[in-house]
């Protein structure tokens, strides 16, 4: 029977640590990527929303003293910003929801995966790296989905219709081009793909460790019934021969 040796046992303990790390780490670097891409939806929505929208933040609102549209003009400005804020409005509420809730379950895997090697087990890992893949796949198609939609919009009637209404006042910001803030969310939304597949990587390793640090462990845990039954055993067989060495003792005694 194969003894097991204590040193590989370590190794194991070791190697998962390490990758137990590596997860952590990645596990921080994704949540902090997911908040800067619900930070970018909302920066982007609030800066091509129209100083009348009630979702910007520009220099001057309806309720200020001082405007640069007056009469029809401010009448027309107001409700093409409104309909372009209305229009955009899904890719606002998509990227918030899909980033928060991925951030959440990230969180939740976090919390769930802090536990040493004895009490990890191999089904929450195996769950964590289906989620890990399926993040890394959900965020290429909704950056690919966000931006052809933010394409969509710009090429739309009202965005032209605003653009050069902004223009006359000179706010040439104002226009029909995918704007920085959809840019940095598709950047973000890039690399939050890259580290979960990273991810899905050494979660990958780290199941197979817990599976092999598993086997070991069953394995010293069922060597000591082996040799208790070996040395029974080895005991009935020596009670065996006592009595017939006792046996041969007595013969030769008495022929002497």
């Amino acid at each position: 029977m194969r003894t097991i040796d204590p040193i590989d046992t370590k190794k194991i303990e070791e190697q998962e640590n390490h990758t137990h790390t590596m997860q952590g780490i990645l596990k921080f670097v994704e949540i902090t990527v997911n908040l800067l891409v619900l930070i970018c939806v909302g920066a982007s929505q609030a800066s091509v929303a129209g100083f009348t929208s009630l979702g910007g933040f520009g220099s001057f609102s309806l309720n200020s003293a001082y405007s640069p549209f007056e009469g029809t003009e401010l009448r027309e400005v107001r409700e093409l910003d409104m309909q372009f804020t209305q229009m955009r409005a899904p890719c606002v509420y998509g990227g918030v929801a899909f980033s928060l809730t991925t951030a959440v379950l990230t969180l939740v895997f976090l919390v769930m995966g802090a536990k040493p090697i004895q009490q990890l087990r191999t089904g929450l890992l195996v769950g964590e790296c289906a989620f890990n893949l399926l993040a890394g796949a959900s965020y290429i198609v909704a950056v690919g989905l966000y931006l052809h939609f933010v394409s969509q919009v710009n090429s739309t009637e009202v965005c032209k219709r605003r653009e050069r209404l902004y223009a006359r006042r000179g706010y040439t910001s104002m226009n029909c081009v995918v704007q920085g803030g959809d840019g940095a969310v598709g950047l973000f939304g890039a690399v939050a793909s890259c580290l979960y597949f990273a991810s899905f990587v050494v979660c990958i390793r780290a199941v197979r460790t817990v599976r092999a640090f598993q086997s070991h462990v069953a394995k010293a845990q069922h060597s000591p019934k082996v040799s208790v039954k070996d040395r029974s055993v080895r005991n009935h067989q020596a009670v065996r021969r006592t009595p017939e060495s006792s046996h041969n003792i007595q013969a030769l005694a008495t022929l002497v």
